[in-house]
């Protein structure tokens, strides 16, 4: 027995430290920090590249695929999705959407001379090839190329949304570096594509590429001239946008990034975590859509909008979005919990996994994913996070409606029934899974905190509470289990793989197996390159379950290795092949930067580092763990609870740390030890 329990061990060692060469040996980085809320890819070498991104507003998503060749030659897809311009049949995928590529673009003339379409849809002129330099994004994206065999005429492509109509704008500033006057056109152009009329969901629909600032202009030696394209859906007979001012839109875009980014501000130590966190607000926050519904946050990736779902909006972002405290955002999420509130029924029939077609219909086709348990859990931490008792009493009927439709699956051994999880049975998950319970744990918990605000029965209250300790004990007893050798949690009934969804536990304060699980979670057999593999031996990853196992290894004070593969997966997404954010999945969708994911990446730091519980409308649990090297964390402009408050914590002394809570002019101070629990009153 001696010998196996030391073989186990060397095993444990062994693929663990296999997991922490992924981090060793990492690639270098193609992208670098630039400035403050902006990164740079100067073009080089490394040739050639392609990647994707997604910016939204209110009317519009834009997705942007960009490339440079070996010959650094550039070329572009534009694809344009508006939520609210809906197609038929009615279905999640039937925004209208239309891509327009280099080929389709208006002609350009530089001195008399036709820029050509060449390979890869790029421009050249005179058979020398656009030379593309660099790539910026601070929420617009920005490609700077030079034209031409002189290379005196500089291309400055920028592509953004529009904050509030439903257009996406493309503006190409000129500018002369050389010598002598440039003569420099852009033809116009006018293209419309007309859907057929069965095929629009009210009336006809349109979508209208058109040139801005177009024809012949002179610009002078260090002058320049602005050329735009916009690309704009109407509806019935509605006139285009005339886009007179190309910068107002621009810089109304700034102003939407800018009002995201002020509000809870991350300053750490490491500048790669507070500009991927800079970053994450961005992505998180802009992918709602105004839309006949209300306001419906939309994960994204040409298919998911004007739609919303128990997992991504109720369970993984709305709870974000009660620490951001922007408006829009706020808005937004009740709405969803309205949303999902308007099917309540006596019957106890579950709640649509999604509500698509803003808000007309429903997709219920993956079977009981658990979703009244992230419904629960979700709008419990929301509600108290957010501090505003009205919309608690609003939310409170919904929360318990789910808590009572998961009381009524609980199985004969003690545990959620539900056969399918989040997943929707791409891997499988038996008939109650691990992820279901702890949510409704949690939400029991969230429960029993919030009913005693709102002054419920205290018979009711206790009761959640009593329901969240036995479910506590049944999740021990029946997931609880040696897993490939770690003690750990088998996902579900006969499983004997480990699976990335072990970290859920971590999350909800389940501590009672985390070294086993932080162990498999860190270990060669789930942590790849991308992060944890959703199954051992698995490639494929999702990395939502990557984003909970950090967060919950940062709560459960496994602080030094959690920030090594932090630090690790941060740069790997904010600087490496496929930039700037938190991704959906691979092979899947090819790492779509879908939305919700980034206000997971957010809560590793409120709910992981800081280890913030919501306890009350006006407080919360605090339990910091901070990096070794780390001497200071700031959270500022915070918006929860009810109130506005920064939160400063310092290091006095090794594991001594100082808090400073400044409200309303006020500033608290708290003494406390690294790891440790302290109850924060606003």
């Amino acid at each position: 027995m001696k010998k196996t329990l030391i073989l186990s061990l060397v095993l444990i060692q062994y693929i663990t430290g296999n997991a922490q060469s992924h981090i060793d040996n990492k690639t270098a980085n193609r992208w670098k920090m630039h400035s403050p809320g902006s990164i740079e890819w100067k073009i080089t070498d490394r040739l050639p590249h392609q990647d994707h991104l997604e910016m939204s507003g209110e009317k519009v998503s834009f997705w942007l695929q960009y490339g440079v060749d070996e010959m650094k030659k550039p070329g572009f897809v534009r694809t344009f999705v508006f939520p609210s311009f809906r197609l038929l049949p009615a279905r999640t995928i039937a925004s209208m959407m239309y891509s327009v590529d280099d080929d389709n673009l208006p002609r350009i003339l530089l001195n008399d001379k036709l820029l050509k379409k060449g390979v890869y849809n790029a421009t050249v002129m005179d058979d020398q090839p656009e030379k593309a330099m660099n790539v910026k994004f601070d929420g617009i994206l920005t490609m700077e190329s030079v034209l031409g065999s002189g290379g005196t005429v500089v291309l400055r492509r920028s592509f953004y949304p529009s904050t509030d109509k439903a257009l996406g704008l493309e503006k190409m500033v000129f500018i002369n570096k050389g010598s002598q006057p440039a003569k420099i056109e852009m033809e116009y152009m006018r293209r419309e594509l007309r859907p057929a009329a069965e095929r629009a969901s009210e009336g006809p629909l349109r979508f209208v590429v058109a040139t801005v600032n177009d024809g012949l202009k002179t610009v002078n030696p260090g002058d320049s001239v602005a050329f735009g394209i916009s690309y704009q859906a109407l509806a019935g007979d509605a006139t285009p946008v005339v886009i007179a001012d190309l910068d107002k839109e621009e810089q109304a875009r700034r102003e939407r990034v800018h009002e995201i980014t002020s509000l809870l501000q991350l300053e750490t130590p490491d500048e790669v975590l507070n500009t991927m966190f800079y970053f994450a607000k961005i992505r998180g926050t802009e992918s709602i859509f105004n839309t006949r519904g209300g306001l419906m946050h939309g994960p994204g990736g040409l298919r998911y909008y004007a739609a919303i779902w128990a997992n991504d909006q109720a369970e993984y972002v709305n709870p974000f979005f009660a620490f951001l405290g922007d408006d829009i955002a706020t808005k937004s999420a009740m709405n969803a919990y309205r949303l999902f509130a308007g099917y309540m029924n006596p019957e106890y029939k579950p709640i649509p996994s999604s509500i698509i077609n803003e808000g007309k219909g429903t997709w219920h086709g993956a079977g009981d994913r658990g979703d009244m348990a992230m419904i629960a859990y979700g709008a419990g931490r929301f509600a108290l996070a957010n501090g505003s008792i009205d919309s608690a009493k609003v939310l409170w009927p919904l929360i318990e409606w789910c808590l009572e439709y998961c009381k009524r699956k609980i199985n004969d051994e003690g545990v959620v029934w539900s056969n399918k999880d989040e997943l929707e049975g791409r891997f499988p998950s038996g008939n109650a899974n691990l992820n279901t319970s702890c949510l409704y744990y949690d939400g029991l918990v969230s429960a029993a905190m919030l009913g005693k605000a709102l002054g419920k029965p205290a018979a009711q209250v206790k009761a959640y509470a009593g329901q969240a300790a036995q479910m506590r004990a049944n999740i021990e007893k029946y997931f609880g289990a040696d897993v490939e050798g770690f003690k750990t949690y088998r996902y579900y009934k006969g499983n004997d793989t480990l699976r990335a969804w072990i970290a859920t536990p971590l999350v909800m304060d389940l501590f009672d197996r985390k070294q086993g699980t932080i162990d498999a979670l860190f270990s060669s057999r789930l942590w790849t390159e991308d992060g944890l593999a959703s199954l051992a031996g698995n490639s494929t990853f999702w990395d939502r379950a990557t984003l909970y196992g950090l967060r919950g290894a940062f709560a459960a004070g496994e602080t030094a290795k959690a920030y090594d593969f932090l630090k690790y997966y941060s740069e790997r997404r904010l600087l490496g092949e496929h930039v700037p954010y938190a991704v959906e999945a691979y092979p899947e969708g090819n790492q779509r930067h879908l939305s919700a994911e980034s206000g997971l990446y957010c809560r590793i730091f409120t709910e992981g580092v800081l280890g913030m519980r919501p306890t009350g409308l006006r407080a919360f649990n605090l339990t910091p763990n901070l990096p070794a090297g780390w001497n200071f964390l700031r959270l500022k402009n915070i918006h929860a609870f009810g109130t506005v408050f920064d939160m400063d914590i310092s290091r006095k002394n090794g594991s001594n740390l100082v808090m400073k809570v400044a409200e309303k002019g006020k500033t608290k101070s708290y003494t406390l030890k690294e790891g440790k629990t302290i109850s924060v009153q606003l």
